[in-house]
């Protein structure tokens, strides 16, 4: 393989109309529905698969029905404790990766999350682009450990 020729240039052209971008499947889980449907739109306009859901309960039956690469779950939900909801996450889908979302004084939780097997946390309200960052490790490395 030449410098300038890459894995890419090796694969088999397109069908018209086939996607060369495997998009990112992302279950977004928060009680808060207005934050969840901005950080939705902005994540689908980056070409993310994003399937939003507005609480504990919800985002189990979701999960049940499809597979994602990436969950970003909020910790304090009105139905369901985000650690309970972890908890689940983990049995039904060990290699779906969870990125915990915390507010303020509550990194306790997220540090518990962790050792539990969520991914990594970010303290509420965060950055997009740190959380964009995040969800783009996080899928890398569920891929990799699937492969």
């Amino acid at each position: 393989m030449s410098e300038k020729e890459t894995k890419q240039d090796l694969l088999p052209p397109l069908e018209q109309g086939e996607d060369k971008t495997v998009k990112i499947r992302v279950l977004l889980v928060d009680d808060e529905e207005g934050y969840v449907n901005v950080l939705s739109n902005r994540l689908q306009k980056r070409g993310f698969d994003v399937t939003r859901s507005y609480s504990g309960t919800e985002a189990l039956q979701a999960l049940r029905k499809k597979e994602f690469d990436v969950a970003v779950l909020d910790l304090k939900m009105e139905d369901m404790d985000g650690l309970d909801v972890l908890k689940i996450f983990k049995r039904m889908d060990p290699q779906m990766e969870v990125i915990m979302l915390t507010g303020h004084g509550s990194q306790t939780a997220a540090v518990q999350g962790i050792e539990m097997g969520a991914y990594d946390y970010l303290t509420k309200p965060c950055e997009f682009e740190s959380l964009l960052k995040k969800i783009q490790k996080a899928s890398q490395k569920q891929k990799r450990e699937s492969a």
